[in-house]
């Protein structure tokens, strides 16, 4: 039987591909563009039709849903398609990644992740949400990493503000357990416990990079000026908002009752780890 990926060929996509792969099982890569993959079996999908959405589920013993960056509409507009393709094609098994944002499938809200998960929740598919907090990843913007192996890593957190930080690594470790096996169903939480302050990731590095790393608490509107050459404007105003309403927060840390540790005994990888993997 076939595990469908959605986005196959992109950050999270391709190591839940990997993940899978390295499980034994089939993987067909759901994607607009089948002649970027390599490697697998791909099928070319339209995520805004539910008739090229069922066709690609139907059959499939799992399928890997996560929503690309785009317009919210788009978003929203994608996330009826995928839960109405899954209604009708019934696949054996669906994990989606949240990519960071809260979902609550018992609430109403409009945004699409919360849309999504309240499709799996009507599908009559069995499901789980995998639901990490800020990824690892965004340590390697070019010129936070430059800055890192100079001795100085920044970032928009208080120096106090724990978080559930975890790798897409670890993301795709978990989904590859939830897709294949069906013990745990329901929204379960990715990332370290006890959270990481800004000083255990630079403690991190500095491990890593056998050298002195620094802490350094940056200003959302900082990291605006740093990530908006690299985005464009449209797509760095929400990241920078999300980072001004992390400064209200007291911190960002995963439920412990509904984590993966809890739930799946598994652990995410430290910063060290995830460094070395990444062959940073």
């Amino acid at each position: 039987m076939t595990y469908i990926v959605h986005g196959a060929t992109g950050a999270q996509g391709s190591p839940v591909v990997s993940a899978l792969l390295a499980a034994g099982r089939s993987v067909r890569a759901a994607v607009r563009d089948t002649s970027k993959v390599e490697g697998v079996d791909a099928v070319q999908v339209d995520s805004s039709s539910v008739e090229s959405l069922a066709a690609a589920y139907e059959g499939a013993e799992g399928v890997f849903v996560h929503l690309p960056l785009g317009h919210p509409d788009a978003q929203r507009d994608q996330a009826l398609a995928i839960g109405a393709a899954l209604k009708e094609a019934k696949p054996a098994r669906v994990v989606f990644s949240t990519s960071g944002y809260a979902v609550d499938v018992e609430g109403d809200s409009q945004d699409a992740p919360n849309v999504m998960a309240r499709e799996l929740a009507a599908s009559g598919v069995s499901y789980a949400i995998v639901a990490p907090r800020l990824y690892l990843e965004n340590l390697l913007l070019p010129p936070m990493i430059a800055a890192a192996r100079q001795g100085e890593l920044s970032y928009p957190l208080r120096d106090d503000y724990a978080t559930s930080w975890s790798s897409h690594l670890d993301v795709a470790d978990i989904v590859a357990r939830l897709l294949t096996s069906t013990e745990v169903s329901g929204v379960v939480g990715v990332g370290a416990l006890p959270g990481l302050l800004g000083s255990d990731l630079a403690e991190g590095f500095s491990e890593y990079f056998g050298t002195s790393v620094r802490y350094t608490a940056i200003t959302p509107a900082e990291f605006g000026d740093m990530i908006r050459p690299l985005f464009g404007e449209d797509a760095s105003a929400p990241v920078v908002a999300s980072y001004e309403y992390r400064l209200g927060q007291p911190d960002e840390e995963i439920d412990q009752a509904r984590s993966a540790q809890a739930l799946l005994g598994v652990q995410p990888r430290s910063v060290v780890e995830w460094l070395r993997a990444m062959g940073i």
